[in-house]
């Protein structure tokens, strides 16, 4: 014989008690999400509002108006739209190039035995620990040894796209493939068995059978890349002279001007170059979380 409670009986879930802990946890990721959207917020706040006003007001003070004035004039006075494209020239083929060569490093060390494949892992992985500025002098110098006649407009690596996508692919490569390696390895071994068996060939077990089962991460990893190269400012100043080369990052200091800067305006211009990275990273979202925790429960 079975008793029940009233409230069981109801339908009538119990609850269970706050217990102090969940209570500072949740005090603690409140308080830290209001710090971190802070700055988001206070410059949504700056940009809607005239700098005459803030000004004569300051910043702390309650506004008399708000528009989208600043943020059309910043657009127009930056050429957004110029400097959008440069980076769009950058980024894809980065990102594609970045994608495909970890992937096959990541292939070979994870799906093939012998006795160097952890060592060219380490090698590419080393890549990452180096600071970008203690290389940037030798780099710097290698950039304008380096003659494209007809490849680039500048007719060097240096000043041109095709040198911002080598390096970038240069740096971000080391981490792609430490990921995907770690990714192929909890891949079944007895997929490619299998298919050696069957006689296919290195790249068919690559392109047709490991590859499409990483897209998870390949997600993942496309945008985080994205993201890291869009907003890329370090090499774009130091491997590109000409203003009109620069991608958008750059296109903020077309609202600087050489005597008064109107931070109103800035704010806008920073606020509209961020939104192309919120859109990529909403369209992947699902793909990039889930990315991230598979196989988080696997041993």
């Amino acid at each position: 014989m079975t008793t029940t409670t009233p409230t069981a009986a109801l339908g009538v879930k119990q609850r269970t008690p706050l217990r102090p802990a969940r209570v500072l946890l949740h005090t603690f990721l409140v308080v830290t999400s209001l710090a971190w959207l802070a700055p988001l917020l206070w410059a949504v706040y700056a940009a809607l509002r005239p700098y005459s006003e803030t000004s004569n007001k300051g910043y702390v003070s309650w506004p008399d108006t708000l528009n989208l004035d600043n943020f059309k004039n910043a657009f127009e006075q930056s050429d957004m739209t110029h400097y959008f494209v440069n980076t769009l020239i950058i980024a894809v083929p980065a990102v594609l190039l970045t994608l495909l060569l970890a992937s096959m490093v990541a292939f070979y060390v994870s799906r093939f035995d012998f006795r160097l494949n952890i060592f060219l892992l380490l090698v590419f992985t080393a890549g990452n620990l180096l600071p970008q500025q203690v290389i940037i002098t030798p780099l710097y110098r290698m950039y304008l040894l380096i003659n494209l006649p007809g490849i680039t407009a500048s007719g060097k690596l240096y000043d041109s796209a095709l040198g911002l996508v080598l390096i970038h692919v240069a740096f971000q490569s080391g981490f792609c493939a430490f990921v995907l390696s770690n990714y192929m390895r909890m891949l079944p071994d007895e997929l490619t068995e299998a298919a050696l068996v069957d006689g296919a060939s290195v790249w068919r077990m690559y392109w047709q059978i490991v590859l499409p089962l990483c897209k998870p991460a390949m997600a993942a990893l496309a945008t985080l890349l994205s993201i890291w190269i869009y907003n890329d400012f370090f090499w774009a100043i130091v491997l590109i002279s000409t203003g009109e080369n620069m991608p958008i990052t750059s296109a903020l200091n077309n609202l600087s001007g050489q005597y008064f800067t109107d931070p109103n305006l800035v704010a806008a211009g920073a606020l509209l170059t961020a939104i192309p990275t919120l859109i990529v990273y909403f369209a992947l979202q699902r793909q990039f979380v889930s990315g991230l925790t598979l196989g988080a429960n696997k041993g």
